[in-house]
């Protein structure tokens, strides 16, 4: 569980941009689907990795953006309140522009990451530059910790945009997502772990604070090679894995590991009235994949706790339909929430729980 601490006030003035950093490529789909939620505020900046906005009069997001309505923007890694940018030649140089910019204001911890972290690793294979910096920013701003926030702590950020600019910017860790710096999953694929399904299974139970139990029954559609399946077993949950490939045999051998080889279609939907949670993550189009789940959540005696499912999108126009899929999940009778996870490539996951009362009636995905 992560310790709460008690509430800081905000740094006044608050800073007037909001800075959003998301995966490379998706910042026209990230910037349409905020710029509604913002109403009148208007694009700034924009750099691959991302988009800044600005903030008129009488919009001011909460503490943790990514905590309020501004969540609903789905492609967002991180949103922070953004003073502006630094520059200089070296650390020294940027964490004066930086003292001078930035209010006086209780900051218990310091994120820094970079802007697009593919071509930087390629640069800085080990991090050593970034090192540096978050030492030298640590040395001069006292009282600071780097690493994972604690519940309600107040965080500066940093983001490096090159070896010679910064973006300074603040957020309060409220979120399961924003207690890590750049909204990046902590942790990386462990060697023992047949596919990198484990990692992103892994990454949206802490996202979305999935309430799994031991003892659950959960099915799998399109388990192979058991990534997933395997990230549930380790949660104590009974597992089908449905797939006409196989399994890797580190996850068929485990005995509360059953496989159906089978494609989902195939299965009677009687079958699947045991099970607490649906997951899929598919290669598939992300419309047959609302198909199938939508196929087995609406049948006769079928009432699953949840759903966990990734939907690949082919290309990023296809964000366009995330809407009505995320309707057709509410006729259903969930409540979704739906968040592009930073281990995963072009595709986002949903996450929904039952909603109380009688299931509404089915509605179809957009095409």
């Amino acid at each position: 569980m992560v310790p709460v601490v008690d509430p800081l006030p905000p740094p006044c003035p608050r800073g007037g941009f909001l800075l959003a950093t998301c995966q490379a490529g998706a910042e026209a789909t990230l910037a349409e689907r905020m710029l509604p939620l913002l109403q009148r505020a208007g694009r700034g900046a924009w750099r691959r990795g991302l988009v800044t906005f600005r903030l008129p009069p009488g919009i001011d997001p909460p503490d943790d953006p990514l905590a309020g309505p501004l969540a609903g923007a789905a492609f967002a890694r991180a949103l922070v309140r953004c003073f502006g940018q630094v520059s200089g030649a070296d650390d020294a140089t940027r964490t004066r522009a930086l003292l001078d910019l930035v209010p006086r204001a209780a900051f218990g911890r310091l994120h820094l990451w970079p802007r697009d972290p593919r071509p930087a690793a390629e640069d800085d294979p080990h991090g050593q530059r970034l090192a540096a910096s978050c030492t030298a920013l640590l040395q001069a701003l006292p009282g600071l910790a780097a690493g994972p926030a604690t519940t309600g702590e107040l965080v500066l950020d940093i983001v490096v945009d090159g070896p010679e600019r910064w973006w300074v910017g603040w957020h309060r860790a409220t979120t399961p997502s924003s207690h890590c710096p750049g909204g990046f999953h902590p942790r990386s694929l462990p060697g023992d772990k047949v596919s990198r399904a484990w990692l992103k299974l892994d990454e949206a139970l802490a996202s979305f604070a999935v309430p799994l139990t031991a003892g659950a029954r959960a099915v799998e559609l399109g388990a192979a090679p058991g990534g997933a399946s395997q990230r549930l077993l380790e949660a104590g949950l009974d597992v089908v894995g449905i797939d006409p490939a196989l399994v890797d045999p580190l996850v068929a051998a485990h005995p509360r590991f059953t496989h159906w080889r089978k494609r989902a279609r195939d299965v009677r939907l009687r079958d699947f009235r045991t099970f607490d949670w649906i997951v899929a993550d598919m290669n598939i189009d992300p419309t047959s994949t609302m198909e199938s789940i939508g196929r087995i959540v609406t049948a006769p005696g079928v009432r699953p706790r949840g759903i966990i499912a990734t939907l690949k999108l082919p290309d990023w126009s296809r964000a366009a339909a995330l809407d009505g899929w995320l309707a057709a999940v509410r006729a259903w009778g969930y409540a979704p929430r739906v968040r592009q996870l930073s281990t995963g490539g072009r595709e986002v996951c949903l996450v929904a729980l039952r909603s109380p009362g009688p299931r509404r009636t089915t509605q179809r995905p957009d095409p």
